[in-house]
């Protein structure tokens, strides 16, 4: 092979070319986000609208049957799955695997912009996601006090610590779980209102119409400008209370303060939030698509510290659920497989080979492959998760053999008689062709299983080309590092340990035993 000549006569270009794959592929696997497990959810987006005061029937014909019609037609549905419920109205789109997230998206916003004015005047404007799972939580942190409700618990927390944890490295977002809202609520007296012929609907729209800021423009002068505003907000129990809405007999003023009772609470009464039996909400960490969920999750537990060290004394902030210990103990197990199958390997080669010179060849292509690999996995998008993890440790086996081969060829020609360099040169030469045929087809093995269609592929994906990668490289090490090594490492001869003597002993018994027996 010509590679391999040129590897043997100009040792720095195999050198280089190994380190080469060694450091741009370090710097891509840094660059690799850090998962369980491959990505396989197919392309969701969901529609989610609120109406107000709403029954689940009303929600179903009004809200979620009109965006069902209207958004039936798109190409690369395939399947529509909804749930109305009192006051909530959920429609869940699941595109082909084919079909892009982004473009799904944008059709289903065209189709719901265009139904509109069909929906409820009340309903607040659809709200449409795309679902995906990389905006699950990996933490969630619970903050609880004993002397503080639900409300000044969320205040803080909205306050304080959402931003605090928001900054953190690798955080997309930060959700409240068990969120109360401050809210100005109107309990209204049916008796009071009956009795000065007023409706619900009068008090609402009373509200709806004194309750805004209006642009009120500015006053020009030779000398001055001034801007004005009005400020016709209601802000405090005691505005409402003074709200005018309506008049009775004779002209008389009809406040608010008359016919309901007026107070500041939470916005919504129908949920409650503990933590063992005291008032507590959860701060939910969600990492962004790409990053490393076990460096977030570290930054998460630094920034957890410095916080507990300016909460009021009646707080308490501690780690609830932490989803990056599973991922840490996955990602640990088969790292250890990877260990000892890296050490079994390099046994058996030594057994085999004798030396340890001999032994460190083959073994330098075991990491400068599966390091280089890095390099594919980071242009493709995959990540660090248990199944590419495997494909390293299945391919630690594989990547070593095209190696062996070579070396093997080298060494009977030098133990033959034939001087290193030239043993180096001509070794590989002839046996350059079927190391380049074996590769092909176990890269024809492994890469076909990236293209399996449906959820299988997606999740196998990254486990077939990684495999295919690392096997590649390798077999670009054999035919360019092994060789030149060899001629070097070899340069004084070759010396077999007695491990190695033994080894071949047996080999030969069990061989002269095997021809007697048969």
């Amino acid at each position: 092979m010509i590679l391999s000549e040129i590897s043997v006569r100009r040792p720095v270009f195999a050198m280089v070319v190994s380190l080469l794959l060694t450091i741009i592929g370090l710097m891509a696997a840094a660059r690799l986000s850090v998962r369980e497990v491959p990505n396989v959810q197919p392309p969701i987006v969901s529609i989610d609208t609120v109406y107000r005061g709403a029954s689940a029937a009303v929600v179903e014909s009004k809200i979620t049957q009109v965006i069902e019609d209207r958004i039936a037609g798109l190409e690369g549905i395939e399947k529509i799955t909804s749930s109305s419920q009192d006051e909530r109205s959920r429609v869940t789109v699941e595109f082909s695997l084919d079909r892009d997230i982004d473009g799904a998206a944008n059709d289903i916003r065209d189709r719901v912009a265009r139904v509109l004015n069909d929906l409820p005047e009340e309903a607040e404007p659809p709200e449409i996601a795309k679902v995906d799972t990389t905006s699950d939580p990996v933490m969630w942190l619970n903050v609880a006090s004993d002397q503080r409700t639900a409300l000044e618990l969320s205040d803080y927390a909205n306050r304080y610590l959402v931003d605090r944890f928001s900054v953190v490295p690798g955080v997309a977002q930060v959700r409240i779980g068990g969120e109360r809202r401050y809210a100005m609520r109107v309990w209204l007296d049916r008796e009071a209102l009956a009795a000065r012929q007023l409706t619900v609907q009068d008090v609402e729209s009373a509200l709806r119409s004194e309750n805004v800021e209006l642009p009120a423009g500015r006053i020009e002068s030779i000398d001055r400008e001034f801007t004005l505003r009005t400020d016709t907000g209601l802000r405090t129990p005691e505005d409402f209370r003074r709200l005018v809405v309506g008049r009775g007999a004779g002209g008389y003023l009809v406040r608010l303060a008359e016919v309901a009772d007026v107070e500041l609470a939470a916005e919504n009464l129908r949920t409650i939030s503990r933590s063992d039996g005291v008032p507590g909400i959860s701060l939910a960490i969600v990492p962004q698509s790409t990053a490393n969920v076990l460096d977030v999750a570290n930054g998460v537990k630094k920034e957890l510290e410095r916080v507990r060290a300016t909460l009021p004394p009646d707080m308490l902030i501690e780690v609830n659920i932490d989803d990056s210990a599973v991922v840490s103990e996955s990602i640990y197990e088969v790292v250890h497989a990877l260990v000892v199958a890296l050490v079994l390997v390099l046994v058996v080669i030594y057994l085999f080979l004798g030396t340890v010179r001999a032994t460190i060849i083959p073994a330098l292509t075991i990491p400068v492959s599966i390091i280089a690999a890095s390099i594919a996995m980071a242009m493709a998008g995959f990540s660090i998760n248990v199944l590419t993890l495997l494909g390293a440790v299945l391919a630690i086996g594989l990547v070593v053999d095209d190696a062996i081969v070579v070396l093997e060829n080298i060494v009977r020609r030098i133990e033959l008689g034939e001087p290193p360099l030239i043993a180096a040169v001509d070794g590989s030469r002839e046996i350059g062709f079927a190391v380049i045929a074996t590769t092909l087809v176990l890269i024809a093995v492994f890469l076909p299983i990236s293209f399996i269609p449906g959820n299988v592929g997606r999740l196998f994906g990254e486990f077939g080309i990684s495999m295919a990668a690392a096997i590649g490289v390798s077999a670009l090490i054999s035919l360019t590092l092994v060789p030149m090594m060899s001629s070097k490492i070899f340069a004084g001869g070759i010396i077999r340990g007695r491990v190695a003597d033994a080894v071949d002993r047996f080999f030969r018994w069990l061989s002269h035993w095997y021809e007697r027996s048969v």
